[in-house]
């Protein structure tokens, strides 16, 4: 018989009562060192008491009231996300996948209202944009869109960090580029910084809107509040989450007010976008994440981390192969299969993420401390030591 929630996760048999910073503590009292973070969602752990106390304090004033009035923590939060970006509006999700439907929209919109047939958005072969009909046509791949055809037109999916073929491949009929400057579930595969400027180069020259899905990579999570700041541009439009809630469901498009200029009143909605307790937290997040003193400490603990793991590669070399990423997203490109490096983890009480391109992802809190990340080294190399034997 079919369980009861939907079986569409291979679940690990763990569950989890509660959590504490960098621990997630299991039904059972065991304490395991979490190095997924939620996918990259509780980037300040679990139970950060900043953002106990904003949930509480908004849940005891108003959960919910819809947008068709207007809600002041989202306003605020909005105001923080400008200030410290480039955009100029912001529209309020639940998750990611509803950042890039709204993406696209907000891509095919702009060049209808100009009347121009501009409709084919340029994506990279490894994307992960989400799970919608939408998000899976951009992304193209064979695992996530086998069965669901026939699928939105208007992508076309390009060789990875070839910035010859996306020249090649951008025409009249080309509305935008989309990207992530580094691919999660891609890899943990970063885009040089020179190719991002040349693609921002690209779309300036041919009039394409600039993309740029952040929704794994921003928020901190490469040192910067948002990794495209490395290469010196600025998107048109830009799709964030996971980490801009710290563990609430939130998510948000960001953009220009001339790439938003087709989002008139009645283009988009949303019925529980941008609710008052998302926006609260939000607001919070942003305040301790965008502090130039926190960005400079995921630096710090970044370098230590990739030095620990660099050392980690050189102990195992039939089990991994080298570490890749920026900040504190990093990935241990594997020899062995990245799921048996999983599992040897939950053995020594640490959780992992596992990814394409035979990739473990390691995405700590970024409030991790010094002695959890040497722990952290401790508990994967006697992971990496049960494959070896």
């Amino acid at each position: 018989m079919i369980s009861h929630v939907l079986p569409t996760y291979n679940r690990a048999p763990l569950a989890f009562d509660r959590g504490e910073g960098a621990w997630a503590i299991a039904t059972d009292g065991t304490r395991y060192l979490d190095l997924g973070s939620g996918i990259a969602v509780n980037v300040l752990g679990h139970a950060h008491p900043d953002l106990v106390a904003a949930l509480t304090e908004q849940a005891g004033r108003i959960w919910h009231v819809s947008n068709l009035y207007q809600i002041p923590q989202q306003e605020r939060l909005a105001d923080l996300l400008v200030e410290a970006t480039f955009a100029d509006t912001v529209f309020f999700t639940n998750s990611g996948t509803e950042a890039a439907e709204l993406a696209i929209k907000m891509v095919r919109r702009y060049w209808h209202d100009r009347g121009e047939d501009r409709t084919e958005i340029l994506t990279f072969e490894g994307a992960f944009h989400g799970r919608s009909t939408g998000a899976i046509a951009a992304a193209g791949s064979e695992k996530m869109v086998k069965g669901f055809g026939p699928l939105m037109p208007g992508f076309r999916q390009l060789p990875w960090d070839d910035i010859e073929a996306l020249s090649a491949a951008m025409g009249p009929h080309t509305a935008a580029v989309m990207l992530e400057p580094v691919q999660g579930e891609g890899g943990i595969r970063p885009m040089a910084d020179a190719d991002l400027r040349q693609i921002r180069a690209l779309c300036d020259r041919t009039g394409a809107l600039l993309v740029l899905d952040e929704v794994q990579c921003g928020m901190g999570r490469t040192g910067r509040l948002f990794t495209h700041e490395y290469a010196g541009i600025e998107p048109d439009i830009m799709m964030v989450a996971k980490g801009i809630g710290g563990g609430f469901p939130l998510g948000a498009v960001l953009a220009t007010e001339e790439a938003a200029s087709g989002m008139v009143a009645g283009t988009h909605g949303s019925t529980y976008g941008g609710n008052p307790l998302a926006c609260a937290v939000g607001a919070r997040v942003m305040q301790i994440v965008a502090d130039d003193a926190f960005l400079a400490e995921v630096n710090r603990k970044a370098a230590l981390f990739r030095q620990k793991l660099e050392g980690l590669v050189a102990a195992h070399p039939t089990v991994f192969e080298g570490v890749r990423g920026q900040g504190l997203m990093l990935g241990l490109k594997c020899r062995a299969a990245p799921a048996d490096l999983v599992a040897a983890g939950y053995a020594q009480h640490i959780l992992t993420v596992p990814a394409a391109d035979s990739t473990l992802r390691l995405l700590p809190p970024l409030n991790i401390g010094d002695d959890e990340i040497a722990e952290a080294v401790a508990r994967l190399d006697r992971a990496a030591a049960s494959l070896d034997a």
